[in-house]
C-alpha cells in the first residue's frame, strides 16, 4: 500500500465541490472521481454551510475565539511569572 502525499486545495475548488454536491451529485461519487477523503469533503460541506468560508477561524465559535484567547494569556502571564521569580531570586542573593 503506497502513501499518498498530502495535497493542497484551492478555495475555489473547494468551492466547486461543495456546489456539485449542494446540486444533487452524490457525496461517494464526488470523492470517488476526484479522490478525495471522505472526512475532507465534509468538513468543507459543513464549514461552507456554517459560514460561507473553508478557513478554520471563521468558522469557530465565540467559546472557542474565547478559550483561545484565555489560553494566551495565560501563557503570557505564566512567563510575567517565571520572570518575576527569576529577578526575585537574583535580588536576594545580592
Amino acid at each position: 500500500m503506497t502513501k499518498r502525499s498530502r495535497r493542497t486545495f484551492t478555495e475555489e475548488f473547494k468551492k466547486q465541490m461543495v456546489q456539485l454536491y449542494q446540486n444533487g451529485k452524490p457525496r461517494k461519487q464526488i470523492i470517488e472521481e476526484y479522490e478525495l477523503n471522505p472526512s475532507t469533503f465534509d468538513n468543507w460541506v459543513s464549514r461552507f454551510e456554517k459560514s460561507g468560508s473553508f478557513k478554520e477561524k471563521d468558522n469557530r465559535t465565540p467559546e472557542e475565539n474565547e478559550l483561545i484567547r484565555l489560553r494566551k494569556e495565560n501563557q503570557r502571564l505564566a512567563m510575567e511569572n517565571d520572570i518575576l521569580k527569576q529577578a526575585a531570586l537574583i535580588m536576594g542573593r545580592k
